[in-house]
């Protein structure tokens, strides 16, 4: 019988002109207490020192290797990576964040206390910003074992279960079947589009809700840049993502309700200081679409609080909502960084 030389985990990294920031990355994968991994990395077309960094970085670890493609996206990257993949189970890594020592240890051990019943394991991520040293640590502590049905919800509503396709490992079979169609080619927040679809194959899925991956966010993050009209595939991904999974559970529309209002309002807040005349048409829609749903979302007793106060603030017209949220951007979100 021919021996299986196949990795159990597969560390995928898509990376584009991060080389400031990718060997803090690639260090705390190969510092894991869990050893039995492979690193994929795709370096989509760097046009600085990314590749030559990883290039300095791999020769001394065979479990780490590095394909260059022509720049092609993010999507195209994580899709290339997967496809070169060899490990019983995935996870995704972005080079500017970083993980945990025991980041696969645990998300492994999870699944192997409950005997591999579940395809899926999951952590919580602890978002830090780098320019502060502070940090927002979406975890509780608690363990629980839920079901995908589970998971979509709290992911609607922001409750500790997250869209990034990060902090996740994953049994390979949930990527490679035709309910899974990869992550979308030229678009933003490809997580949105494909994170659901991962829940909707699992019967159950085993929660660690410990922050063992960090995200870091800089002003040249995609969700915190400045204002793009490509920024509006938020909008287009969610709305995928809630016509999907109220299909399958129509009992989870007013969750699906609340995460697309959700969207709406991350978007409109993105537009708020553009001064080109064009940006009243982008604002306009999506004032309409919150003003016509908003009043599920009122009712909605899981709806965070700061979401209904939104939506009453913007009945009042889009002036006062910006100056309203101006106001809480340089008073109230400081106090919730701790």
């Amino acid at each position: 019988m021919k021996e299986n030389n196949n990795p159990i985990v597969s560390v995928l990294i898509p990376a584009y002109n991060v080389s400031q920031y990718v060997k803090r990355c690639l260090l705390s994968i190969q510092n894991q207490t869990f050893k039995n991994f492979e690193v994929v990395i795709v370096n989509d077309g760097s046009t600085d020192n990314t590749e030559s960094v990883i290039s300095n970085f791999i020769k001394c670890d065979s479990r780490f290797k590095m394909i260059t493609q022509n720049n092609s996206g993010v999507s195209v990257a994580r899709n290339r990576a997967l496809e070169e993949s060899r490990g019983e189970y995935i996870t995704f890594v972005d080079p500017d964040d970083y993980i945990a020592k025991d980041y696969l240890s645990f998300l492994y051990s999870l699944l192997e206390k409950k005997h591999f019943q579940s395809k899926m394991a999951l952590c919580t991520i602890k978002d830090v910003f780098p320019e502060t040293q502070e940090s927002i640590d979406h975890g509780d502590g608690t363990y629980a074992t839920l079901t995908g049905k589970d998971c979509l919800k709290l992911m609607c509503y922001n409750d500790r279960v997250d869209t990034s396709c990060a902090a996740k490992l994953a049994k390979r079979e949930l990527y490679f079947n035709d309910k899974f169609t990869g992550f979308p080619a030229n678009h933003l927040f490809e997580d949105m589009a494909t994170t659901y679809s991962l829940f909707e194959q699992c019967d159950t899925i085993e929660c660690g809700f410990v922050s063992k991956y960090f995200y870091e966010i800089r002003s040249e993050s995609i969700t915190t840049s400045s204002f793009n009209n490509k920024k509006l595939d938020l909008l287009m991904m969610t709305d995928q993502m809630a016509k999907s999974v109220v299909e399958k559970y129509p009992d989870l529309k007013a969750a699906t309700q609340r995460r697309q209002i959700y969207a709406r309002f991350s978007t409109l807040n993105q537009t708020l200081d553009v001064k080109t005349n064009s940006i009243k048409s982008i604002q306009k829609p999506i004032v309409k679409y919150i003003n016509l749903h908003k009043r599920g979302v009122l009712k909605d007793p899981l709806t965070p609080k700061r979401d209904k106060m939104a939506c009453i603030i913007l009945s009042f017209g889009l002036p006062f909502y910006k100056l309203m949220w101006n106001g809480y951007c340089h008073f109230i979100l400081k106090k919730e960084i701790h």
